[in-house]
C-alpha cells in the first residue's frame, strides 16, 4: 500500500491591515534578514528581540520555528505559487516553471536552504522523540507541478504520469540547485539548461512508456 502523502505546513495568512498587519511584516522581513545574512534559522524569541518586539507577541504571529520558516519560504517563492490557468501544453508550463523559479533560488538561496537544514534537522529530532514543535512539512511542489503537467494527462497512463509527476518533484527544487551550484559549480545559465534538459528527458520517458508517439 502507497504511503500517505503527508501534507505541507500552510503560512499563516498575514494580517490585512493595521497594526498586526505591520507587526506580522515586520518579524517577518527581520527573519528573512537574519537568515539573509547570518546564514541560520533564527528562533522566535531572537526575531522579537532583533525586531524589539515582545515575545509573548512574536508568539500570537509565529508560534515556532516551523511557521515562521514556512511564511519566509512562502514570501520567497510566492510569485510561482500561483496557479493561474493558461492554454500551453505541459512541456511548455514546465518549462517556464522552472525558468520562473530558478531566479527565486538565487535571490532567496539562503532561506531556502534554511528550510532544507530545518526539515532534516527535525527529521532526525523526530526519529530520536526529541522533536518539540510541530514540524515543518515541504511539499507545496506536488500541486505546482500537477499543475504543470495537467495538459499532459491524455498522453500518459496513470502510472507514467504519476511517475513523472514525482521524478519532476526531485529535480524541481531546491535540492537539485545546490547539487549543481557546490558539487559541479555550475553558473546559472548551465544550471537552467541542465534541469530542463533533466525534464525534458523525463517527459520524453513518460510519454514513450505510455506508448504515445
Amino acid at each position: 500500500m502507497p504511503r500517505k502523502q503527508l501534507q505541507p505546513t500552510q503560512p499563516a495568512v498575514p494580517p490585512s491591515s493595521g497594526v498586526r498587519a505591520s507587526t506580522f511584516k515586520l518579524l517577518l522581513d527581520t527573519a528573512m534578514e537574519l537568515i539573509q545574512h547570518d546564514g541560520h534559522i533564527p528562533s522566535v524569541a531572537e526575531v522579537a528581540v532583533r525586531s524589539n518586539v515582545s515575545r509573548a507577541t512574536a508568539y500570537r504571529y509565529f508560534p515556532s520555528r516551523s511557521a515562521l520558516i514556512t511564511s519566509v519560504i512562502d514570501a520567497s517563492l510566492g510569485p510561482v505559487r500561483s496557479l493561474a490557468p493558461d492554454d500551453r501544453g505541459g512541456r511548455e508550463r514546465v518549462h517556464e516553471l522552472f525558468r520562473k523559479t530558478f531566479p527565486r533560488f538565487k535571490e532567496f538561496e539562503p532561506q531556502l536552504r534554511a528550510a532544507a537544514q530545518l526539515a532534516l534537522e527535525q527529521w532526525a529530532l523526530e526519529r530520536a522523540g526529541l522533536l518539540e514543535e510541530e514540524p515543518y512539512r515541504r511539499g507545496h511542489r506536488i500541486g505546482i507541478l500537477e499543475h504543470a503537467l495537467a495538459p499532459l494527462k491524455p498522453d500518459l497512463t496513470p502510472a507514467a504520469r504519476d511517475r513523472l509527476h514525482r521524478a519532476l518533484s526531485v529535480i524541481y527544487g531546491i535540492e537539485s540547485y545546490t547539487i549543481l551550484k557546490d558539487m559541479w559549480a555550475l553558473g546559472d545559465r548551465e544550471m537552467e539548461k541542465t534541469v530542463l534538459w533533466m525534464a525534458d528527458a523525463l517527459i520524453d520517458a513518460a510519454v514513450r512508456d505510455s506508448g504515445k508517439k
